[in-house]
């Protein structure tokens, strides 16, 4: 008596579940988190920071907290949209949603982002200079061993009390940065708010060459 084998049953098709997508669409979203919370990478465009910057450097900047943890001698990175340069007209209909969608992600269409130095904090006076040629503080006077090589702290003489929750600030290429010392005359007598402060550079990232860290408050 012959036997019949159980003929098997054809695989069953293997069902395409969300496999990658989950764990992609997670990735996709903690970048855009870590982007708009906390880093953000910015092209250095000007000679005015230099030499601890330069123009196609790109830097890294931290925007934890970004203008409640701001200490003189910091290089920071701000819009200056109102400030230094002329506030666009507002946004109509569908523009006015979606840049209102992009400033709540961290993503500000039209705006104008700068680098520079803090080096008066809400309420110092800052003046410029005493007989040996330094910016004094409240009196006191700077050390800025940052300051380019052959450039004077300032040529442009001036004396101006900071406002409060506003910010004076300075590129290191004293001879080659147009910074609050160039907008005595707009709003804000060339301060700009802590609200408009974007972030702290902390690092130059690109390229590889120029990779380094980027201290606070000046030091060397």
């Amino acid at each position: 008596m012959t036997t019949t084998q159980p003929t098997p049953a054809p695989p069953r098709p293997r069902r395409r579940g969300p496999g990658l997508l989950v764990p992609l669409a997670v990735a996709l979203l903690l970048a855009l988190l870590l982007r708009t919370f906390v880093v953000q990478s910015f092209s250095i465009p000007s000679d005015s920071m230099s030499p601890l910057l330069v123009p196609g450097e790109r830097v890294l900047v931290w925007r934890v907290d970004a203008g409640q943890d701001v200490r003189r001698g910091d290089v920071v990175v701000f819009d200056g949209t109102g400030t230094f340069t002329p506030s666009p007209p507002p946004p109509e209909g569908l523009a006015r949603v979606g840049a209102g969608l992009g400033t709540a992600l961290g993503f500000r269409p039209g705006e104008t982002d700068y680098v520079k130095r803090v080096v008066g904090l809400p309420g110092d006076r800052v003046t410029c200079c005493d007989a040996s040629g330094r910016l004094m503080v409240d009196g006191v006077a700077l050390d800025e061993p940052y300051v380019a090589a052959g450039d004077a702290p300032s040529e442009l003489r001036f004396d101006i009390e900071v406002p409060a929750g506003r910010l004076w600030l300075m590129g290191d290429h004293r001879s080659d940065s147009a910074d609050s010392r160039a907008h005595l005359g707009s709003p804000g007598g060339g301060t700009i708010a802590l609200d408009d402060v974007v972030g702290r550079v902390v690092a130059v990232t690109w390229p590889l060459g120029s990779l380094s860290t980027v201290p606070r408050g000046g030091a060397s």
